[in-house]
């Protein structure tokens, strides 16, 4: 609508000055001059001005607060690491560690023994003691004494299980004035007087023992047979 006005008012200005009339300021300004109007009420603008400031009430404006920046103090440098590191002597010497002496690996009786036992222990007449049994074959089950011809005690005899399972039991007859091991006896689970001979031939000397047993001793070797009346023996002893 606006623009409309200052193009009618342009128009009435370009015909005045064509006709040589100069033209009114006070009528050319919608406004009239010094905000006093001159216009004819049609020609005057109806409408307020498009653009008008308000202030708006409200809180006066936040000034920002400086930031206080604080200096950091300069961080220490470490001094640079030589190039060539300088070693202890004494960091290359070898630690001396204490020397434990190794425990003794004792073999296992069997290991030891063989398949033999009897053949083992004989081979340790008059030099075994009581204490040496015991380290290769343990604890005795049970001991009993050993008797001369005069029917004395003259020695121990200690009963042990046989490691390899060849014989009932063994039995270790110790002197009792020497200490020293010197017959050994051992109970088979089953073996016949022919079969003893089979087993050790050679001539042999024959005693009657008590109940009915026979006692045979090998005059060409160290070995005595202990046998029931039905032929079968009962113990064999070397010494």
């Amino acid at each position: 609508m606006k623009w409309l006005q200052l193009m009618f008012l342009a128009a009435v200005a370009g015909q005045l000055a064509a006709s040589g009339v100069a033209a009114d300021p006070v009528a050319t300004s919608p406004g009239g001059a010094r905000g006093t109007p001159g216009l004819p009420p049609v020609l005057r603008s109806s409408e307020p001005p498009e653009s008008v400031q308000v202030t708006l009430p409200g809180p006066p404006p936040v000034t920002p607060t400086p930031r206080v920046i604080v200096a950091v103090p300069p961080v220490a440098r470490f001094a640079p690491l030589p190039r060539t590191l300088v070693q202890d002597a004494s960091l290359r010497q070898p630690i001396p560690l204490p020397v434990v002496a190794a425990a003794p690996v004792k073999p296992a009786p069997r290991l030891e023994m063989g398949n033999d036992a009897t053949a083992y222990c004989k081979k340790q007449i008059g030099r075994w003691k009581e204490g040496d049994a015991r380290k290769l074959l343990g604890e005795p089950s049970r001991n009993r004494p050993a008797y001369d011809e005069k029917k004395a005690v003259n020695g121990t005899i200690y009963a042990f299980p046989d490691p390899t399972n060849k014989y009932r039991e063994l039995e270790l007859d110790f002197d009792l004035d020497s200490g020293a091991l010197r017959t050994v006896f051992a109970y088979p689970p089953r073996l016949t007087w022919d079969e003893c001979r089979r087993l050790w031939n050679g001539p042999v000397a024959a005693a009657d023992a008590a109940q009915g047993r026979k006692f045979y001793s090998y005059t060409n070797r160290r070995l005595d047979v202990l046998v029931d009346p039905a032929g079968n023996v009962i113990s064999l002893g070397w010494y």
